[in-house]
């Protein structure tokens, strides 16, 4: 008898947070309900009390870059479950060395610089409960964004790398739009038009839907071939 779909066997919960309606994410294995916690930002109660009426032990929180509506609450997360942080790359340490100050500046008044327990680079993985996932450093949007890509799952996080219909702004410290361009074009595109991806910021979507009608980097617009 064929294995069952691992996508059965995992759940993912977004939640919104902060005021800039970041995807705060929870996922976890239904089997042993053990999980991540991905890009948490801000209003850690809300994170809390989802946790906990999920029934999900976190294991590890997870960042796919350094700006304010990411890291806003991870300090504090990390402090109340006791877990460590990963990622993201290193080029964002400069921003998690400012959370305090910018968290004023965006609503978030609670944020705490910090540093990662672990720095992800390119070509690293991350394992939680059998998955593996890719590590691929993305700059432009910040020059430590990283995607995390499962391929037993065909699944990416992506942070601000990409969205539905768009793609990270790139006028903050240490942007760069052709630098996010090549990395979309360069590392997400290969990797197949099937992949479904969930952003930090509005709903999911799949690379085959973006290279058709995203007006930023479809493939009429970027003359990307497979």
């Amino acid at each position: 008898m064929p294995d069952s779909d691992p996508k059965d066997k995992f759940k993912l919960q977004v939640v919104p947070v902060t005021p800039l309606q970041q995807n705060a994410m929870i996922f976890w294995s239904t089997e042993s309900m053990k999980g991540v916690l991905i890009d948490p930002g801000g209003d850690v109660d809300q994170l809390m009390s989802t946790i906990e009426k999920a029934g999900v032990t976190i294991a590890e929180i997870w960042l796919t870059h350094g700006h304010i509506d990411h890291a806003g609450g991870a300090a504090e997360c990390r402090r109340r479950i006791g877990c460590k942080i990963i990622g993201p790359h290193k080029d964002d340490q400069f921003w998690l060395d400012t959370l305090e100050k910018t968290g004023g500046e965006y609503g978030i008044p609670d944020a705490e610089n910090f540093t990662p327990d672990t720095y992800l680079n390119e070509g690293d993985t991350v394992e939680f409960e059998g998955l593996s996932f890719a590590v691929l450093h993305c700059p432009g949007h910040s020059p430590g964004s990283v995607v995390l890509y499962s391929q037993e799952l065909s699944f990416a996080f992506v942070g601000d790398v990409l969205f539905q219909g768009s793609i990270g702004r790139t006028d903050l410290p240490q942007g760069n739009h052709q630098d996010l361009i090549d990395a979309i074009t360069g590392k997400l595109w290969p990797l197949g038009k099937g992949i479904q991806f969930m952003p930090g910021h509005g709903p999911g979507s799949t690379f085959e839907q973006e290279r058709q009608n995203n007006g930023f980097v479809a493939d009429s617009v970027t003359g990307y071939k497979d």
